[in-house]
Order: C-alpha cells, then sequence, then structure tokens
C-alpha cells in the first residue's frame, strides 16, 4: 500500500516519558474507508497512540502521517477533516445543543447536520451541562460528524453507556461514516459491540504493537481446538506444541488451545497429522473476545 491510499501511515513511531517507553516503535498503515478497533488494556497505548496522531503529543521517535500529511504539521485547515471524539469530551457546558452546533458551522466547508438532531433524538434546546452522559456522547458525534471527516478517531466512546444508546450511536456512525467514506478508527473494551461492524482490527499489549490486519484475516488464521485422546496424554501432547498454538489447557485425555498461525484449507486433517493419537479433533473460528483473551494469556505467560 502507498502512501496516497492509506489514511494512517507510521514508521517505528514512540513514546517515550523519561524511562518509561508508552509506546514501542510501531509500524501501521490504515487503508482510506477502514473502521479500525484499536484493542488492548488500560494503559496499552491506545490513547498515546490516537495523541500522537492528532499531534496531541509529540512522539519520542519515528514518525507519522495521516491523511497524507506529517502529523507534526497537523493544524488550522487540516483539523476541517480529521475529527476526534473520546469518553471524556469537553464541551462548552453553558451553550445549548442548537447553539454549539451553530457556532461549529461556519468553521467547516463541508458542514451538513440535516435530519442529525433528530435522528440522535437530541434536544436542540437543552444546555450541556443538563445532558446525561448518553446525551453528551449523541451530541459530541453529531458535532463531529456534521462536518463530514475523512477521518474520525474514537478513543473509548461507548465507555459506561447502557446497550440502547451503543446500539444508536454506532448504527448513525455508520450510516454518516459510509456515505461519506469515512476512515474510522475506534479504541474500545467493547470487543464483543467492534466485532459487529469493524473491518480492521489492532492490537496492542503493553505499548506494542502484536498485530494489525483485517479481522476477516485475523479470524481465518485463529482457530479453537480441541483434541481428545484415548488415555491421559494431553499434557503429553500439550508439550509438543508448536509455535502459535497458545492458550493451551490440558485435562486428562483432552487438549485445548488457540491455534494462532492457522495456514491450511483442512485445519483438522493438520492437526491429526500432527497427533496422531488423536481420537477427535475439532477445530472451530474464534470470536475477537476469544481471541483477544487467548493472546492475552499467551502474554501473562
Amino acid at each position: 500500500m502507498t502512501a496516497s491510499t492509506a489514511a494512517i501511515e507510521t514508521n517505528r513511531l514512540t513514546k517515550r516519558i523519561g524511562r518509561a517507553t508508552l509506546l514501542h516503535p510501531i509500524d501501521l498503515v490504515v487503508p482510506r474507508g477502514a473502521v479500525v478497533a484499536l484493542v488492548g488494556h488500560n494503559g496499552a497505548g491506545k490513547t498515546t497512540l490516537i495523541k500522537l496522531l492528532l499531534n496531541i503529543q509529540r512522539p519520542s521517535g519515528g514518525a507519522a502521517r495521516v491523511l497524507g500529511v506529517p502529523t507534526q504539521e497537523l493544524r488550522g485547515e487540516a483539523f476541517t477533516r480529521i475529527g476526534y471524539v473520546s469518553e471524556n469530551q469537553e464541551m462548552p457546558e453553558w451553550m445549548t445543543i442548537a447553539q454549539v452546533m451553530g457556532h461549529l458551522r461556519p468553521m467547516y466547508p463541508r458542514w451538513n447536520d440535516e435530519g442529525l438532531l433528530e435522528k440522535l433524538q437530541l434536544p436542540p434546546e437543552r444546555k450541556i451541562m443538563h445532558l446525561s452522559r448518553g446525551m453528551r456522547m449523541k451530541a459530541a458525534l453529531a458535532s463531529v460528524l456534521s462536518f463530514g471527516p475523512e477521518l474520525l478517531l474514537m478513543d473509548e466512546p461507548f465507555s459506561g453507556l447502557d446497550i440502547a444508546v451503543r446500539s444508536e450511536l454506532v448504527q448513525t456512525l455508520l450510516d454518516r461514516t459510509h456515505a461519506m467514506e469515512t476512515t474510522v478508527v475506534i479504541s474500545s473494551h467493547d470487543l464483543e459491540e467492534v466485532e459487529t461492524f469493524a473491518s480492521h482490527v489492532a492490537f496492542l499489549r503493553a505499548g506494542k504493537l502484536l498485530f494489525a490486519e483485517s479481522i476477516e484475516v485475523l479470524q481465518a488464521r485463529c482457530r479453537e481446538v480441541t483434541v481428545t485422546f484415548r488415555g491421559n496424554v494431553a499434557e503429553l501432547a500439550m508439550a509438543k506444541l508448536p509455535a502459535g498454538c497458545v492458550a493451551a489447557e490440558a485435562s486428562g485425555a483432552m487438549l485445548r488451545f488457540a491455534d494462532t498461525h492457522v495456514n491450511v484449507e483442512s485445519h483438522e486433517e493438520a492437526i491429526r497429522a500432527m497427533m496422531p493419537d488423536a481420537v477427535a479433533v475439532q477445530s472451530e473460528a474464534m470470536t475477537l473476545r476469544a481471541i483477544f483473551l487467548a493472546l492475552n494469556k499467551a502474554g501473562e505467560a
């Protein structure tokens, strides 16, 4: 992929504070039009990465380009093309929703909020200070989607919201960004939610990027395997598992593990060839949450 077709491109992007490394050198390419789920535990580096991409923080090393512009040159006009929503979004408390939208409208050449407040059931006359958390997130999203960003960065926007509000936000987000072909990067702990609409996933752990790829490719190469033997030999078989087989658990005649390097069409046959003493082999697709848990368990081990 060339820089011209990438919404985001980083080269050894790094962030350190004193002796602490918040973000180890990261190489990441996000294609235009992708919806990327940025996942990882608290402290994994998700917020740091987003702030570096927005030029809120300066990198300690490496470089990044956003919509073809070096991040350290992002200012003024560039931010009419880039949107940002976070769980702690700051908004003018004394303004009504209508006043916020009216204040922002002249700043953006592609502004279009037609029908958006109605769709999100936002009362225009209500002051920001009187909004619930869910309504505040709706207002923040409306203020960003209205100017038609080419890139939208979202930092834990669904945190603490009930399922009805989350679903409404997601559907509005998808409707608007699909029509505008917006690239979206969204950090979230809610893996079940983001799996329903994300096209790509980037997994950070302890400041390191483990992988970044399409969810289709990820789920094709990750399988949950259960192997049954005739005798209590599962622990012996577990010791012989090749690299890429993680989160293994053995109990008597049964062995379970996640294979993250599946590269054959008939995975069950490949496992049988590797374990000729097996009585039964079952290889199943994994959800994003299951993959996340397996990889975290492997990292802790």
